[in-house]
């Protein structure tokens, strides 16, 4: 794979992707390293004649009227990161931190940041080499943005702090940055500030959270699809005219994604004439609800990749003059996460519903008085065996949780750094709630799969359409049919794991 060569301007949402999972190479651009240098230029003028600039020769947030003489602003740097390093609570996963690192970097790439070269380079040399470092979850209010989280990203770079080794341990952050060869920096005017103020780790969790949703509301549309048949649903609820008449882009494609699913089933052709004129909500109504997740989605991308390719730490250098390298350096807000805290409590809200129709359809599935002659709770020897009864305890567990923890965030603000911070986006606390949302939803949805999957089985000897016949296929690779009862958690965790995959997805494209 080719490096990725980082400007500040087009960064995608893949491309975090590639570099946090997948370990691509990253680089700064010649361009953005010239615009990156104009904008240092100013902040040294600023230092060697002495004006007075917020955080580069004053203190920061309440302490901003306190000026700095030029020759305690290295200590400065080295106490702002030492004091915001104060996080609690579990690490970010190293993808997440990847990410975190990848769009800092991009951030600064900008050329409104004011910092050298060198720091975006070690940014990137950490990232190609290995080097992550360990990030506490908890300490974030989301403005001056992740200010806790990004101070030990910070530490990292000047070799303080805890890094994760190839084997997951924690090791001193000198020791990481020796192994792999990578010198720590000393930190100049400005560059502190430059480092810790930004959304970027609500953003790099919100990112791969996205993604990661991305493949479920795809997933849920096979398995929904399924389900359907499996229920002896009818596909009139999908016909194109009803969706053209409202033409939602996510409620179109998801009444395409079914058509596809039934079109050439046996089991539908077997109860054309059935006499049933609709299907209850969780079947009839889900190219409403899954393309309404689909365009809160579609919205969410929007969003954060105008944030990944936005400088939002203060304050912001901007050149007026490139010929001579003069500029303004202007205070302001950019740090403020409500734009991501929206979004990321708008996502949990979605894919809370996609996890909540999914559990009322296990419901149908196995509730006798609704699944359309399926054996109780799909179990062979019902009352011997027990068969999906649980499993869907566990899917009505998970989908009451996420009701829960979908309160948004965002709603909420509390004062911070002796008022002067007074109204905070709690984005890092949305992003954080939603990580567990996405686990959830997968885990509903495997149970979905897994359940409609033994449907499928139960109707033979007909069959579901071709693309069915892939999906049922896949969930059989991973959970063999259950002729009687045995412990399931384990075939739960393979599904859940085959679904994040995208494996599933893959049949309806």
């Amino acid at each position: 794979m080719n490096a990725l060569h980082i400007n500040g301007n087009d960064l995608t949402l893949e491309a975090v992707r590639e570099v946090a999972v997948e370990r691509r190479a990253v680089l700064l651009s010649p361009d953005a390293r010239e615009a990156v240098d104009r904008a240092r230029a100013v902040v040294d003028e600023i230092v060697a004649s002495n004006q007075v600039a917020y955080a580069i020769t004053t203190g920061v947030g309440k302490l901003s009227d306190v000026r700095i003489a030029g020759d305690q602003i290295r200590e400065l740097q080295l106490n702002l990161v030492r004091s915001h390093a104060v996080g609690v609570g579990e690490p970010l996963s190293v993808p997440e931190t990847r990410a975190m690192m990848l769009l800092r970097a991009n951030s600064l790439a900008k050329g409104h940041s004011g910092v050298r070269g060198v720091i975006i380079d070690t940014l990137c040399e950490m990232l190609n080499r290995g080097v992550t470092p360990v990030v506490p979850s908890q300490g974030s209010v989301g403005a001056s943005g992740d200010l806790a989280p990004l101070a030990h990203l910070a530490l990292a770079l000047i070799g303080e702090g805890e890094c994760f080794d190839d084997h997951g341990a924690r090791i001193p952050s000198g020791d990481a940055l020796r192994r792999a060869q990578v010198k720590p920096v000393v930190l100049e005017a400005k560059e502190t500030i430059s480092l810790i103020n930004g959304t970027q780790a609500m953003l790099a969790v919100g990112t791969l959270a996205l993604l990661a949703a991305e493949n479920l509301v795809d997933s849920a549309d096979v398995i929904g699809g399924l389900s359907c048949d499996a229920l002896k649903g009818t596909d009139a609820a999908f016909d194109e005219r009803i969706h053209k008449a409202r033409p939602h882009n996510g409620q179109m494609k998801t009444a395409a994604n079914l058509r596809r699913m039934l079109e050439g089933s046996q089991i539908r052709e077997s109860h054309r004439s059935c006499g049933r004129v609709q299907d209850a909500y969780s079947l009839r109504c889900i190219p409403q609800v899954h393309g309404a997740v689909r365009d809160t989605l579609s919205h969410c991308r929007e969003v954060f990749e105008i944030e990944a390719n936005s400088a939002v730490d203060n304050p912001l250098v901007f050149i007026t003059d490139p010929k001579i390298t003069t500029g303004d350096v202007i205070s302001g807000g950019n740090f403020h996460g409500e734009p991501l805290a929206f979004a990321l409590d708008f996502l949990a809200i979605a894919l809370s519903a996609l996890a909540g129709i999914s559990e009322r359809r296990i419901e149908r599935l196995v509730n006798p008085a609704l699944s359309e002659g399926l054996p109780p709770f799909l179990a062979p020897g019902a009352g011997l065996n027990s068969g999906f009864m649980m499993p869907q305890v566990t899917a009505a567990a998970l989908a009451s949780e996420n009701k829960v923890l979908s309160h948004p965030a965002s709603v909420d603000s509390i004062t911070t750094s002796g008022n002067k911070e007074d109204y905070v986006s709690m984005g890092m606390t949305a992003a954080i709630k939603l990580k567990r949302i996405v686990s959830n939803t997968c885990n509903v949805l495997a149970i979905e799969a897994m359940a409609v999957a033994q449907a499928i089985d139960f109707l033979a000897p007909l069959r579901t359409s071709k693309r069915g016949q892939a999906a049922h296929a896949a969930i059989r690779a991973v959970c063999p049919t259950i002729d009687k009862d045995r412990v399931m958690y384990k075939d739960l965790a393979r599904t859940s794991d085959m679904i994040a995959s995208g494996k599933l997805a893959e049949v309806i494209h």
